[in-house]
C-alpha cells in the first residue's frame, strides 16, 4: 500500500512539473555533441503555467528607453492572433550578465577600452546582480565564473592580452553554458568583438538553433573599422535581435558609452503577460510578435522582444 501511494504521487508529480517549468540541462563539449545535443534553459518568455511572459524593451531614435508607457500602448500577436494582455508591469528584477570579450590579436589595442566597458556597465549594477568573464582567442576561457563580485573581473581585465585567431561562436556557446548556471530569472550576454570568425567549432546555424531555444538576451558591440563590415556572417547581429537584445556598431563611440546604454536598456523593460488562445501542449514554437500604439505626440519608437518561444509538452 505504501508503495502505491509513492508511485501515485511521483506520477502525479511528473505531471504537474511540465506545467511550470520548461527543460534545462547542460550544454555538453562539442566532442559528446552526438550523445548528446545541447540544451540550454528554454524561452526567456517564461511561460507560468498557462501564461506566457514576455520582456519588451521600448526606444526612441536615440536609443533611450521610453518610460511611462501603459497597457493600453501595447499590442501582442502569437502566431499572427492578437492576445489579450492579462498582466503589464515594468521589470524590476536582479540580472546575471555573462561578458564575452574578444582577445583575439585583431582586436589589439582596445583591451583598455574593454575595461572601462566593464567599469561602466558595474555602475549601475544591483547588489542582488552577479557576473560572468569568457575571453576569447583562439580557444574561449571562462576567466571568471559566475559571481555577485564584480571587482573579480575589473581586476582580471588588467592582465588581458591579445593574441591569436578568433574563435566568436565558441565564445557564445561558453557564455550561455555558465550564465544559464544562475538562479536569476534574467540573463544576459553582452558580447565585444570585432566580428571576425575563424577558428570556432561550432557553425552558425547550431548558434542559432541553441540561442533560439535559449532564456538569455544577447547585446553585441561591433567593434568595426569599417562602418560597413558585417560580422560573421551577420551572426552576431541575427542572435542579438533574435533574443529581443540589440546590436551596436561603434562607429567612433567609445565602448564604456553604449555599456551604458546596454545596461540601462537591460534594466528598463516592460513585462507583458498573455494567456494563449492556442493551449495546445504540444512542444511546437511559437512565433511573438509585439506593437507599440504610442499615445499622441510620441515621436516614433522601437520595441525589441524575443521572436518566439516553445510550448510546453505533456
Amino acid at each position: 500500500m505504501r508503495r502505491r501511494q509513492i508511485i501515485g504521487w511521483a506520477a502525479g508529480f511528473a505531471l504537474f512539473l511540465p506545467l511550470v517549468f520548461l527543460g534545462q540541462v547542460s550544454l555538453p563539449s562539442r566532442e559528446k555533441a552526438s550523445q548528446k545535443p545541447p540544451d540550454i534553459p528554454r524561452a526567456d518568455l517564461r511561460v507560468d503555467r498557462t501564461e506566457v511572459l514576455v520582456p519588451v524593451a521600448v526606444n526612441d531614435a536615440y536609443n533611450r528607453p521610453v518610460a511611462g508607457l501603459e497597457k493600453e500602448n501595447f499590442r501582442v500577436f502569437d502566431d499572427k492572433l492578437e492576445q489579450a494582455i492579462t498582466s503589464f508591469s515594468m521589470e524590476d528584477e536582479p540580472v546575471a550578465v555573462g561578458l564575452v570579450f574578444d582577445t583575439s590579436g585583431s582586436m589589439s589595442g582596445a583591451e583598455r577600452e574593454e575595461h572601462l566597458a566593464a567599469t561602466e556597465f558595474f555602475k549601475t549594477a544591483n547588489p542582488e546582480d552577479e557576473f560572468a568573464l569568457v575571453e576569447f582567442d583562439s580557444s574561449p576561457r571562462l576567466v571568471v565564473p559566475l559571481t555577485a563580485d564584480p571587482t573579480k573581473i575589473t581586476y582580471q581585465l588588467l592582465f588581458t592580452h591579445t593574441r591569436g585567431s578568433t574563435a566568436l561562436l565558441d565564445a557564445v556557446f561558453l557564455g550561455l553554458h555558465e550564465i544559464k548556471k544562475s538562479t536569476k530569472k534574467r540573463k544576459a550576454l553582452v558580447v565585444i568583438s570585432d566580428g571576425g570568425e575563424n577558428n570556432s567549432r561550432y557553425t552558425s546555424t547550431e548558434i542559432r538553433n541553441v540561442v533560439k531555444e535559449s532564456d538569455v538576451l544577447i547585446y553585441s558591440i561591433g567593434v568595426f573599422a569599417d562602418p560597413n563590415y558585417t560580422d560573421a556572417g551577420g551572426v552576431l547581429n541575427g542572435i542579438s535581435e533574435q533574443t529581443g537584445g540589440r546590436m551596436f556598431k561603434t562607429q567612433g563611440a567609445r565602448l564604456s558609452d553604449i555599456a551604458q546604454k546596454i545596461s540601462v536598456d537591460l534594466r528598463n523593460r516592460y513585462l507583458l503577460g498573455y494567456v494563449p488562445t492556442n493551449t495546445e501542449r504540444n512542444g511546437k514554437y511559437h512565433l511573438v510578435e509585439v506593437k507599440v500604439v504610442p499615445p499622441k505626440g510620441l515621436p516614433p519608437v522601437r520595441a525589441h522582444w524575443r521572436t518566439g518561444y516553445y510550448a510546453p509538452t505533456e
